[in-house]
């Protein structure tokens, strides 16, 4: 159904790695527990260095790194759903699941392909509310990040 030349392999159709199962979900509980017991502490210790040293700017560039983090994990975690819940089923379709890409990208592309169902189309309206042309401007940025990746790479 999907143009399987739009988005890279998710990691679990890569029959290299040979990962089974208990191995992958005893590391998933790690990085879960992990996760939750340091990520607390990492937020609150960038927040107040950079409310003491009056950094503002820093703290700024902080949290946007952290949501875009945040909302590519959102985009494996929820692929299957958001999958479900927010597009048609067409040849065109772009999935979600990529770790390299954001929710709103994803919604932007399926955007331009009229791919979107009515939950989608609604989702993507209330994302350009809040930031006009949101989810179309996530998807020059996310070209953005992959050519500085090439340039640092020569």
């Amino acid at each position: 159904m999907q143009n399987h030349k739009l988005r890279p392999k998710p990691f679990s159709e890569n029959k290299e790695t040979g990962v089974n199962l208990i191995k992958s979900t005893l590391l998933f509980l790690i990085a879960t527990c992990l996760l939750i017991a340091t990520a607390p502490i990492g937020i609150l210790f960038a927040i107040s260095r950079q409310l003491v040293a009056s950094k503002v700017i820093m703290l700024n560039i902080y949290l946007l790194e952290v949501a875009l983090v945040l909302d590519q994990a959102g985009n494996v975690i929820m692929q299957h759903f958001l999958n479900f819940a927010l597009l048609k089923k067409k040849k065109h379709t772009y999935l979600f699941g990529n770790k390299n890409e954001t929710i709103s990208s994803v919604i932007g592309k399926n955007s331009l392909t009229g791919t979107l169902n009515s939950v989608g189309l609604m989702t993507d309206a209330f994302l350009n509310f809040i930031d006009n042309r949101h989810s179309l401007d996530s998807i020059i940025y996310d070209l953005k990040i992959i050519a500085a990746k090439k340039e640092n790479v020569k």
